[in-house]
């Protein structure tokens, strides 16, 4: 290794502090342009244009004195956090670089990365409830975070209210006004308001902007806004731009991109991001350094990749709407309701490439259809170079009650699919012979 760089002149042995340029003759920079390289300093790594993984459990510190001075980082001892690598329960490299790249797609100060998608909620909600609390949400929410909320938390005297996707600012304000009562009673607070949107698997939108005044107008305590935007994010919504305050995603999906990986991540302020990186320290979680070092390589393309399947989407959403087996779409660029259309028209930067399909009958006809797919796979998951399609009723959203079901809208005609990259009139011709045997 070098002998020329001392390690106590940077925060960590390979990190740039922010992108060296954010605009040029007057144009600011796009996400795509200011992530490319950032948070990594070749000269620190051998000159190595690409990051290394870093396969290390511990890191050794300069001086004792450094030791010391990063563990009252992280324990909270002093204010700022490690300014250096600890134990990769903590930080390391290839994590962090990560997390300066997801910073910039959401305009976020701070960004912290898990091992999947449920391991960043559950540690986010974690962090931010006592006993007695509330936590308002929006439905539907993936099978797994509504069974968090409602079964898990719970058993630790954590309540819950939820409201429809697409509630407007009175129904909004009335619901607030029900979860500071119910806390009251409880002796606790409304700790957290969770947003889905759009929401999994029907694609209803939340209006941000309107939770957010409801928010600012009944609530006289920090209480932060998250959501969970995993559906279209990071290029087609950027929710803190509208008053979220902390935005998840399952990076598996677009963001990873290729089926391969599983991880999660959640950004926003720093002092939104403090108490969960706490937390995460201590239960650990974060994501390994080999499932970060192929994040980075996916970030690089998410763009060029979610812009083809968005356009594969609008091509294949075409074709199901005129067929006659098809009885309607969940799909965001053909909105028929007008209160959706508007929070769409506000919030949304694009359609997206995953939807529902409601065949025409019930299960076994959806059954009928998912088994003579041929290019499409029949698999769980979304967000891929390739098209999947799955029953949410029987498979990602089974555990949910059936009148649940009904009352979201996940019906037992519901098929999801997401569109992958693949040619998109070889697309259409697979969903053409497969409604056939419908």
């Amino acid at each position: 290794m070098t002998d020329a760089i001392d390690a106590t002149d940077t925060p960590t042995p390979r990190r740039k502090p922010k992108p060296e340029k954010t605009s040029i003759g007057g144009r600011e920079l796009k996400p795509s342009t200011l992530m490319m390289g950032h948070g990594f300093d070749p000269v620190l790594s051998e000159g190595s244009l690409k990051p290394p993984i870093f396969l290390t459990s511990t890191f050794a510190f300069p001086s004792a004195a450094d030791g010391k001075r990063h563990f009252e980082g992280i324990t909270g001892q002093r204010e700022g956090g490690a300014e250096g690598l600890v134990y990769s329960r903590f930080n390391a490299p290839n994590q962090e670089i990560l997390e300066d790249r997801l910073a910039i797609w959401d305009g976020a100060e701070d960004a912290l990365s898990f091992s999947s998608g449920m391991t960043a909620i559950c540690i986010l909600m974690l962090a931010y409830v006592s006993q007695g609390d509330v936590i308002v949400h929006s439905g539907p929410l993936y099978a797994a975070s509504e069974g968090f909320v409602s079964k898990v938390l719970s058993k630790f005297g954590v309540s819950y209210i939820d409201f429809p996707a697409g509630a407007t600012r009175e129904e909004l304000e009335d619901v607030l006004k029900r979860a500071k009562k119910q806390a009251g009673e409880n002796g606790g607070k409304v700790a957290m308001i969770y947003l889905e949107s759009p929401g999994n698997p029907t694609n209803a939108l939340v209006d941000i902007e309107a939770v957010k005044e409801a928010r600012d107008a009944n609530l006289k305590w920090d209480c932060p806004i998250a959501i969970d935007n995993t559906f279209l994010g990071p290029l087609w919504q950027r929710p803190l731009d509208h008053g979220a305050d902390i935005v998840a995603y399952s990076l598996t999906k677009y963001v990873g991109g290729h089926s391969d990986l599983v991880a999660g991540s959640i950004a926003g302020a720093k002092k939104w991001m403090d108490p969960v990186r706490a937390l995460r320290n201590t239960m650990g979680g974060i994501v390994d350094p080999n499932t970060a070092w192929m994040l980075l390589r996916s970030l690089e393309t998410v763009e060029l990749r979610m812009q083809r399947a968005g356009e594969n989407a609008a091509k294949v959403c075409a074709f199901l709407k005129a067929h006659p087996k098809v009885d309607g779409l969940g799909y965001l660029g053909m909105i028929e309701d007008a209160r959706q259309q508007d929070i769409y028209d506000r919030h949304c930067l694009g359609a997206g490439s995953t939807f529902s399909v409601f065949i025409k009958g019930g299960e076994a006809e959806c059954f009928r259809f998912l088994d003579n797919l041929t290019i499409a796979k029949l698999a769980v998951s979304l967000g891929g170079t390739e098209t999947l399609a799955s029953h949410p009723a029987s498979m990602t959203h089974l555990s949910v009650p059936h009148a649940r079901r009904q009352q979201l809208g996940i019906s037992d005609s519901l098929v999801r699919i997401s569109i992958g990259i693949e040619d998109p009139d070889d697309l259409i011709a697979d969903f053409e012979q497969a409604l056939e045997h419908v």
